[in-house]
C-alpha cells in the first residue's frame, strides 16, 4: 500500500445566505418541515460577485497556509470545482493551481458530483503509486449550484439544502498522520438521467426562451422511479462502500482488520436528518460521533472537508480516531473511505 496523509484543508464560505423561514416562503413548505424533515437552520447561497475558482482559491490558500507549504513543492492539482464555473471548455485546475503559486503542478478537472472529494483521494494515492516523483496534491473546488435549485418545485426539494462554499486539502505521501486507508466506489448508471438541467448542453442548449420557462434549474426527469430506486439502493450501497473500504483498509497495529466497531468518527454528506440517523444506527454510533451542518448547507463534495473542520472544532475527531467518510453523488454514484486521524499506528 502507497501511505498518503491528509496534511491540512482549508473552508471557505459566502457571506450570502438563506434561512429556513425564507426557505418555506419561497417553496410553501411549512418551516418545522424544512428545519427538521429537510434538515436546514440556514445555507450559504451563491454570491454573484465571488466565481467559483476563486472561492476554490480562498479555501487552499488556507490548506496551503496550515501546511505550512511552499506551494512549489505542489505536484499535482485535482480540481473540484463543478461544472458550473467561470467558463465552458475551461479547466479549472490549472487556474487554481497558477493562482495560488503551484507553477510546477500539472491538473485535472475532475467530477462525480458529490462523491468527487472521495474519488480525488483514491485518484491522489493512485497517482502517488504510479508515479515515485509525485509527492504532494491539492484537492480542492469551488460550488455555486445553489444558482440551480428551484425553490418552487417541491419535486426537487431534497435538493434544496444545496449552498455555496469552497473546500481543500493537501495530501502528502508517507505523511505520517491522517492516514487515507482505502476508499470504494459505487455507480448506478440506471438514474444517470433522473436528475438534469433540461437546457444546458447539445440536447437543448440554455436559450433565453428555456431559460425563462425553468430549463435552467435542476429538474427531476422521473420523481416516482428515482425515489423507488434510491429507496432501494441507498443505505446498502453506502454501507457497502463503508465495509469494502474497511477491507481495503489492511489491519490494524495487532494484526486484526479494521470493521465497522472500529469506527470512532462519521463523516457524512449533508442528507436530510431521517437518513443521517439511519446510517449512524447501521453503523452503531451516536450523534456525537459525527456533525451535521444544518447552518452551512450542502456544499457538495466539499462537505467531506467541511465535516473534517467541523468535527476538530467540536471536539468529535479527535487524534487515534478512525474516520469513515461517505457521500453520494447524482447520477449515481455513493463512495466511502476510511482514513486513521491522528498519528500514524
Amino acid at each position: 500500500m502507497t501511505h498518503m496523509g491528509i496534511v491540512s484543508t482549508g473552508t471557505w464560505f459566502p457571506e450570502t445566505y438563506i434561512t429556513a423561514a425564507e426557505i418555506a416562503e419561497k417553496s410553501g413548505m411549512p418551516e418545522w418541515v424544512v428545519r427538521e424533515k429537510l434538515g436546514i437552520e440556514r445555507k450559504h447561497v451563491a454570491d454573484p460577485e465571488v466565481h467559483p475558482n476563486d472561492m476554490a482559491v480562498n479555501a487552499a490558500q488556507k490548506a496551503i497556509d496550515k501546511a505550512g507549504i511552499d506551494p512549489m513543492e505542489i505536484d499535482v492539482v485535482l480540481c473540484t470545482t463543478e461544472e458550473w464555473r467561470e467558463h465552458l471548455l475551461w479547466t479549472t485546475a490549472i487556474d487554481l493551481g497558477y493562482r495560488v503559486g503551484a507553477k510546477n503542478a500539472w491538473g485535472l478537472d475532475i467530477h462525480t458530483r458529490c462523491a468527487t472529494t472521495v474519488a480525488a483521494l483514491k485518484l491522489a494515492r493512485s497517482l502517488m503509486a504510479d508515479d515515485p516523483s509525485v509527492n504532494t496534491v491539492l484537492i480542492g473546488g469551488g460550488y455555486a449550484i445553489s444558482h440551480f435549485i428551484d425553490l418552487t418545485d417541491v419535486n426537487t426539494s431534497f435538493l434544496f439544502n444545496i449552498g455555496a462554499g469552497a473546500g481543500a486539502m493537501i495530501v502528502k505521501r508517507d505523511w505520517p498522520e491522517n492516514r487515507v486507508l482505502g476508499n470504494h466506489l459505487i455507480a448506478d448508471g440506471v438514474m444517470s438521467r433522473h436528475v438534469i438541467v433540461p437546457a444546458s448542453g447539445t440536447v437543448q442548449p440554455p436559450t433565453d426562451e428555456a431559460v425563462r420557462a425553468g430549463g435552467f434549474k435542476f429538474r427531476l426527469v422521473e420523481p416516482e422511479s428515482m425515489k423507488t430506486r434510491l429507496g432501494e439502493v441507498s443505505i446498502s450501497n453506502w454501507l457497502k462502500c463503508v465495509d469494502v473500504a474497511l477491507e481495503k483498509s489492511g489491519n490494524k497495529s495487532d494484526g486484526t482488520p479494521y470493521t465497522r466497531d472500529d469506527i470512532d468518527f462519521f463523516n457524512m454528506s449533508l442528507v436530510k436528518p431521517s437518513a443521517h440517523r439511519e446510517m449512524l444506527d447501521h453503523l452503531g454510533l451516536s450523534e456525537e460521533q459525527s456533525v451535521y451542518i444544518s447552518d452551512i448547507g450542502h456544499i457538495g463534495e466539499q462537505d467531506a472537508i467541511i465535516n473534517i473542520e467541523k468535527g476538530i472544532e467540536q471536539g468529535r475527531l479527535k487524534p487515534g480516531d478512525t474516520m469513515a467518510i461517505i457521500a453520494a453523488g447524482i447520477g449515481y454514484v455513493w463512495a466511502g473511505a476510511i482514513v486513521q486521524w491522528g498519528p500514524a499506528k
